[in-house]
């Protein structure tokens, strides 16, 4: 019976991840529940899985970070969105805890940090990206055999529309995800395929590859996520529908394999299943997130706090979706790079790009 604490339980990845305890009562029990300002969904999570704690955002961060850190805890998963999971991701791994990791900005702001204390000590990070999971089963841990790592994106709502088009745009429209389940913002980050870019970056240290091994193709289908090419030629893939429930699976039962409550694949019924470059163009985003990994240092960093202040202005109706990557590129423009050894220093790169996001929002629009 391994202990399951869950940060972002009533967010999408918090749901499904309840849905495959609530299919195997007899191999995990949640131990604590972290949520956001759902307060009446996180009440009836807690009637259902009677959890020793069940932790609201008005609780503050400290009651996440003690949740993350309880010593019964076998799996953290960290599904908090944004950089507010930070902290109790950091927590948890510093605390020895295994990570099933699906808030990607902890390697994306803080990739050195994060690695760094969780070798220290003693932790476990495991994705719960569907992508990133589907190259940690098929790697099998033989990175100096790999050529290149493919991750596979869908491309949105957008993928099609003349580019003309793509500035009026509405929130609507962004959200109209046609394969995934997500929340807003990050179905806006598939949309503007700002979520591929933050993808390679938590590649880079998630598998220790550098940036010109880890390639992107658009795969409308959503059913190869993602693949491994080894240097004689073998291109190996990992498939299935789009579910969640399967990554997250994989992640809590790890090195085993339990089942998950998804359908199973009809490559019939799916095909045809087809590839295609991304295209610069519609997607300025994902040039962005990778001149950011090349530069390194706290770049990527800022990369993700002027996305996330871009796509909430979006949200709300303050810019249009084209805006997006251009706030985001005039943040980066103007930045001076520092070295990020401590969580606090990633913690305050990311205040400041807030606020020079907000700058540049105020002063453009």
């Amino acid at each position: 019976m391994k202990n399951i604490v869950i940060l972002g339980s009533t967010g999408s990845i918090g749901q499904n991840t309840l849905d495959v305890i609530r299919s195997h009562p007899d191999k995990f029990r949640v131990l604590a529940l972290v949520a956001g300002n759902n307060v009446a969904l996180l009440q009836k999570q807690a009637e259902e899985f009677r959890p020793k704690m069940a932790v609201a955002k008005s609780d503050g961060m400290e009651a996440a970070v003690e949740a993350a850190t309880l010593p019964e805890a076998d799996i953290v998963v960290s599904a908090i969105v944004g950089a507010a999971g930070l902290r109790p991701t950091y927590a948890a791994l510093k605390a020895g805890k295994r990570v099933a990791l699906a808030n990607k900005e902890s390697l994306v702001a803080a990739g050195a940090v994060m690695t760094k204390v969780c070798e220290e000590g003693g932790g476990e990070l495991l994705p719960v990206d569907s992508e990133h999971s589907a190259i940690h089963q098929v790697l099998h841990g033989k990175k100096e055999a790999v050529l290149r790592i493919i991750l596979t994106a869908s491309g949105g709502p957008f993928r099609t529309w003349p580019i003309e088009k793509l500035s009026k745009a509405t929130v609507e429209d962004a959200l109209k995800h046609p394969n995934w389940k997500m929340g807003n913002k990050i179905t806006v980050d598939s949309a503007t395929m700002m979520n591929k870019g933050l993808e390679i970056i938590e590649a880079h240290w998630l598998f220790g590859l550098p940036p010109e091994k880890i390639a992107v193709t658009v795969h409308p289908q959503s059913v190869v996520h993602s693949l491994v090419e080894y240097i004689d030629g073998s291109v190996l893939a990992q498939m299935g529908l789009p579910d969640m429930r399967t990554p997250i699976a994989y992640a809590l039962a790890y090195p085993e394999r339990i089942t998950a409550p998804v359908s199973s694949l009809d490559l019939a019924a799916a095909s045809p299943l087809t590839f295609e470059a991304p295209d610069p163009e519609r997607f300025p985003s994902l040039k962005l997130a990778q001149e950011v990994l090349r530069k390194g240092k706290s770049f990527p960093a800022v990369l993700n706090a002027a996305n996330e202040v871009a796509v909430e202005a979006f949200l709300k109706g303050k810019i249009g979706f084209m805006d997006i990557a251009k706030t985001v590129e005039t943040v980066l423009g103007s930045h001076q790079p520092v070295a990020l050894n401590t969580l606090d220093d990633v913690l305050e790169t990311d205040r400041r790009a807030r606020e020079k996001s907000n700058q540049v929002l105020g002063t453009r629009y």
